[in-house]
């Protein structure tokens, strides 16, 4: 099962909220990331992810398809191939087959959940606490006939409605960096995992190279930030050490970067050499692709047939892209710290 691209969908570019609100909505969203400090975000974390993606998701379907993340690449791979690879890679460190309950936390539209229930033949179900994202995976659950062994539950990460020892397995691709706790985040994923369960994930994180006292260093990570949603960024080792203050032991951690023969952030560098013979679906996230995206919704804007706020979304995610490309070139940032975790039989 391969993700798949489409157009921006018009009827779509607001989620779920109404069209009247996204103006005031998107100039709430940018003001709520002038301040710099952390602290100032991470309490009303939860509506301010949830109006992010209403407010985003069109665009991320339009230029990702299913499935909203990075991958490591190899350079034979195009984009879509080491996508899927980059889910297949997760999903076999899970141990889990016909039969089982995997939980996904934080699923997007769903595109990893469908791959991953279709390569290991496990139930598998999505967490996502917005609403609109649930109804697309939903639909496009019935579209792929995923619709008997992938379902959702709208919840928020940090209160899973579900009895302890749940699920068999548990994994999460670049979602977890939303929350405002990693410690209880990843405590809570410990709570409703079966007792030698294993915790896979792809988190975004600083690197070493990371300098707070660095100007530059620190525009680019207000950058991310602003441009994904985030209300905070964590360190590698901060992320290491919530695993084991949340009680799991770390079988596995590597920065995935660090092996991939193409740049994580190759999809969306403006000075990348696009090579429409190899890799026609990336077009949309080229420096070309880009800018056509942006004022096509411009013009839609100012006619009236995208709702107000659309530049806005588009601006905010462009600068989320530039901010991406340069903490990756710089080195300070990361997108894909894997790391692989079990639950202690006792």
């Amino acid at each position: 099962m391969a993700s798949k691209s489409s157009g921006l969908k018009l009827r779509h570019m607001a989620g779920n909220l109404d069209s009247k609100e996204t103006g005031k909505v998107t100039k709430d969203y940018e003001e709520y990331f002038k301040e710099e400090d952390d602290s100032k975000r991470t309490g009303n974390y939860t509506d301010v992810v949830n109006k992010y993606y209403d407010l985003a998701t069109s665009f991320y379907e339009y230029g990702w398809g299913e499935s909203f993340h990075f991958a490591h690449r190899y350079k034979w791979e195009t984009l879509r191939e080491s996508i899927i690879r980059h889910e297949h890679f997760l999903a076999s460190k899970l141990n889990v087959g016909p039969g089982k309950k995997v939980l996904d936390v934080g699923c997007g539209v769903g595109g990893p959940l469908r791959e991953i229930a279709a390569f290991t033949g496990a139930s598998v179900t999505g967490l996502n606490n917005n609403a609109f994202q649930i109804s697309r995976g939903e639909e496009l659950n019935r579209r792929t006939g995923r619709h008997d062994h992938c379902d959702f539950i709208k919840a928020d990460f940090m209160n899973i409605p579900v009895p302890d020892a749940t699920y068999d397995a548990v994994y999460q691709i670049e979602a977890t960096c939303h929350a405002p706790d990693a410690v209880g985040c990843y405590s809570e994923i410990f709570r409703v995992l079966k007792p030698g369960g294993v915790f896979a994930s792809y988190e975004w994180c600083l690197t070493d190279e990371y300098d707070p006292q660095n100007e530059e260093h620190r525009k680019i990570r207000q950058e991310i930030l602003i441009g994904n949603g985030l209300p905070t960024a964590r360190h590698t080792h901060e992320v290491l050490d919530a695993l084991k203050k949340a009680g799991f032991e770390v079988t596995e951690e590597q920065d995935l970067v660090k092996t991939a023969d193409v740049s994580w952030y190759e999809p969306i560098d403006p000075d990348r050499a696009w090579r429409p013979w190899r890799d026609f679906w990336s077009f949309k996230t080229t420096w070309w692709g880009r800018n056509i995206t942006h004022y096509l919704v411009l013009a839609l804007e100012t006619v009236g047939i995208a709702p107000k706020g659309s530049m806005g979304v588009s601006g905010f995610l462009k600068k989320g892209a530039d901010g991406l490309v340069a903490g990756g070139k710089k080195g300070i940032y990361t997108v894909m710290y894997f790391t692989a975790a079990k639950k202690p039989l006792k």
